[in-house]
């Protein structure tokens, strides 16, 4: 039985994918990756370089983007735009969470 990389990568900020190993992984074409990094919704890890290459954290947000275009049937524009906002919903959720646990508890 042969694995499958996609059950095997490991997701995390040190590991890097190549552009076509994170379209492979994400659904997406490699155009289309290349799309959300000129809006600005994903950023290389080496964007001076001529041969891309990503964050492993960035597979789940390619997914992300692959399940909103195809459930939603976006374009690659207001795909960024979506990402864009989801992430700035989960930066706030992060600070929201940290300012709650420095409140003193209160008595119930």
């Amino acid at each position: 039985m042969q694995s499958d990389i996609r059950d095997v990568l490991w997701l995390d900020q040190v590991e890097t994918v190549s552009i076509t190993e994170l379209a492979g992984l994400s659904g997406l074409s490699e155009t289309d990756v290349r799309d959300l990094v000129d809006y600005g919704a994903l950023a290389p890890a080496n964007p001076g370089d001529a041969q891309w290459t990503f964050s492993a954290n960035c597979v789940v947000t390619m997914r992300r983007a692959c399940r909103l275009r195809t459930d939603l049937e976006l374009d690659m524009h207001a795909v960024a735009l979506a990402l864009t906002l989801i992430e700035q919903i989960n930066q706030l959720e992060a600070e929201l969470a940290q300012l709650r646990a420095q409140q003193p508890r209160q008595p119930q």
